[in-house]
């Protein structure tokens, strides 16, 4: 990718000075109190599902590209079904399914499952990272990469796990086991935890439903340019192509209708600690785009640059989430103001970071964490950062904007100056989650020009609104009792959220900035709640039938077969190595023999151990089709906006007559819905068309992975 020194002079700049802002405080803050670099991402929804932010009792209705973290619950009603996304791992939920992050850091996944169905597919696994899914009755430790479903009964008192490709460990009732690949297993009690290992798994619509979303993942073209660590990536592919421009490498140009579609511009403001606000995006594929990489304006349409894919011999280093990309302007020559302290009178701008710009948050965070978050979203020599934070000094100006202390950066954005870039919306619409497009204000561009700019996000208290979003009310609730139903834990969760409340009014004492993990620690209530939502498991060495260095006889819920444990450490109930045949249920009818050798990964190519929903050559071949149709499609419509860009030019050049711009834009918009309805039905004739063939050519194993009734995994969310 192309770096030229004014750009490389530019970016030192702005980081030097973005960076000495925060030198002093981030002296005194510890690396701990830095937000976790990852979140999961909502990102696909059916039927009725609803949703508790963290530190609220108001459910609402789910709403696609929501960031999921520590302590949001999700409830999915009857025949509903709900898909998270968190780095290489996916998290697929059925119906009637209560789901929460009881835990959810840079090496933790902790999921609290008190009733239904989830299946979860983990690809790697650091070295260091413990993913973990508590149930009523046990606790459930994925150790190797793979695919695993976990199933808890309405009463809270069974679950039945199945692990499909990868290896887990089942703690509970004072024992432990390990669930082998291709295995399936039942585990009753609560106190007591009996095992039985010849618990058949019927695989149903929900299954086959997940193995085409994994087919969809690993066939993505997509992956080719972007890092399969940002989250969302799998959803560009439907929505837009990849060109490579000159100066940026390859860059991924959205398909949209809208003469005129500006990046963050169509979605809204939501709050969320404890990153503060958080661009929430209208569009499907409206996630990876605003969290991550950075926007340019290429020949008069916009393209999002990416986050870089491994390479060998080059440091990687895991893209790290980012509320919004953005910088924020205002000042007294701008009808627009960034600073609004605490009220919400004054309004808001802001528009898209370009490639190589820093991006300094508004949230507590240490030095370390600016590098990685700026070094891992965009393209910047590490050497300047190095070299800037031992020995480069830049002065910083503070200007009063609405009684309130601006920090500026006195460089020039790329996108400052664009046509339509900066968006600004009113003081109420930013901070009560309101849908930007419908409450836009006009920006005079040639106050653009002269506008000041600031890194940070306004300093102003959310409303509650903020926190819930734009879902509305519930349509659906768990049950009451699923909602106090406390859960298993092997390792121990941080305390329960801080209710909003708290929040609200430390965050007005804070002057409108996001608390800091260790102040939100210092607001949290002494007190515990009346129904803990997780009791830790207790040794293993208590199970009665379980004792060091000898065997103990779990009877099965059939009564004709006992599984044999063995202690190999005190107390531990672990399956052998080399178990005896008691007739478990094999996935795809595989012997023992074929499970994966216990690897870091879990291929999405062929012959990856069947964990990637079982890509076959047909699937190959579909999708070899499917991105041809995309790439000529892409160029026609690249034709189509060069075309109209010239147009729009040439009635700017020739007449300021609003009425035949207004026209233009009309006349262009339908032409990109004509567009894009040609293309939508070229799609469908080839989709019918592989549909027959597989059909006609059934997978050879037997068994038909397709989704029943319709339900089709790549339908857009």
């Amino acid at each position: 990718m192309g770096r030229n020194p004014r750009s490389i002079s530019v970016f030192t700049v702005a980081l030097a000075a973005a960076c000495l802002m925060l030198l002093a405080p981030l002296r005194a803050m510890a690396d701990d109190d830095d937000p976790p670099s990852r979140v999961a991402r909502l990102s696909y929804t059916r039927g009725s599902v609803s949703f508790e932010p963290a530190g609220t009792e108001d459910w609402v209705n789910a709403v696609v590209n929501r960031p999921i973290t520590t302590g949001d619950k999700l409830w999915a009603d009857n025949d509903s079904r709900a898909e998270l996304h968190l780095g290489s791992a996916s998290i697929r939920i059925s119906g009637n399914t209560g789901f929460s992050f009881l835990n959810l850091n840079d090496s933790t996944t902790q999921i609290q499952l008190t009733a239904g169905t989830l299946r979860v597919r983990v690809k790697r696994l650091d070295q260091n990272e413990n993913f973990e899914i508590d149930t009523p009755n046990l606790a459930l430790s994925i150790l190797r990469p793979g695919v695993y479903s976990v199933r808890v009964n309405d009463d809270g008192n069974a679950t039945l796990v199945s692990v499909r490709g990868g290896e887990a460990e089942v703690t509970g009732g004072g024992s432990a086991f390990t669930v082998h690949a291709h295995e399936a297993a039942a585990f009753n009690g609560t106190d007591r935890l009996s095992a039985d290992f010849n618990a058949p798994w019927d695989e149903d619509n929900f299954d086959a439903w997940c193995a085409d979303r994994d087919r969809h993942e690993d066939l993505s073209a997509s992956r080719r340019y972007v890092s399969d660590d940002v989250i969302g990536y799998e959803d560009l592919d439907d929505y837009g192509g990849w060109r490579p421009v000159p100066e940026y490498g390859n860059v991924w140009f959205p398909h949209t209708t809208i003469v005129g579609w500006a990046p963050y511009r169509y979605g809204h403001w939501a709050y969320v600690y404890p990153w503060g606000y958080t661009w929430i995006d209208d569009a499907p594929w409206g996630f990876a785009p605003f969290h991550y990489g950075r926007w340019v304006n290429v020949g008069g349409v916009w393209g999002w640059v990416p986050c870089p894919p491994r390479a060998p011999g080059v440091v990687y280093v895991r893209p790290v989430y980012a509320p919004a990309l953005v910088a924020w302007v205002g000042g007294p020559r701008f009808s627009v103001g960034v600073a609004i302290g605490g009220g919400v009178s004054a309004n808001v701008g802001w528009f898209p970071l370009g490639p190589r710009e820093v991006y300094v948050p508004a949230y507590p965070v240490s030095r370390t964490y600016i590098t990685n978050i700026n070094v891992s979203n965009t393209t910047v020599n590490q050497t300047v950062i190095n070299n800037y934070y031992n020995t480069t000094v830049v002065n910083r100006n503070t200007t009063i904007v609405n009684n309130t202390n601006v920090t500026q950066i006195h460089q020039t954005y790329i996108n400052q100056n664009v046509p339509g870039a900066v968006t600004a919306t009113t003081g109420h619409a930013f901070t009560s989650a309101q849908p930007v497009a419908r409450n836009a204000i006009a920006v005079n561009q040639r106050e653009i020009a002269t506008a000041q700019v600031s890194a940070f996000t306004p300093a102003v208290a959310p409303a509650r609104q903020a926190v819930l979003g734009t879902g509305g009310v519930a349509v659906s609730k768990p049950p009451v009792a699923l909602q106090s139903r406390a859960v298993v834990a092997k390792g121990t969760p941080p305390p329960a959220p801080v209710p909003f409340a708290r929040q609200q009014q430390a965050i007005e004492a804070n002057g409108g900035r996001p608390l800091a993990i260790s102040q939100a620690r210092q607001i949290q209530p002494a007190t515990q709640q009346v129904h803990p939502a997780f009791k830790i498991a207790p040794p293993a060495g208590a199970a009665q039938n379980v004792q060091s260095g000898r065997q103990g006889q779990f009877q099965n819920n059939s009564g004709n077969k006992a599984v044999t444990t063995t202690g190999g450490q005190p107390g531990a109930g672990n399956r052998s190595d080399n178990p005896p045949d008691t007739g478990f249920r094999r996935f795809n009818d595989r012997p023992p023999s074929s499970r994966p050798g216990g690897g870091n990964t879990v291929s999405g190519n062929p012959g990856g151990g069947g964990a990637a929903g079982n890509i076959t050559p047909t699937d190959i071949k579909h999708q070899q089709e499917l991105d041809q149709l995309h790439s000529k499609q892409d160029q026609e419509r690249q034709q189509l906006e060069r075309q109209q860009v010239h147009e729009r030019q040439d009635v700017l050049r020739k007449t300021n007559n609003q009425t035949q711009q207004d026209q233009l834009n009309q006349k262009h918009e339908q032409q990109l819905q004509a567009l894009e309805q040609k293309h939508d039905n070229q799609k469908q004739k080839l989709q019918e068309k592989q549909h027959d063939e597989k059909h006609k050519n059934p997978p050879k194993n037997g068994k038909d992975n397709r989704p029943k009734g319709g339900d089709h995994g790549s339908d857009k969310s």
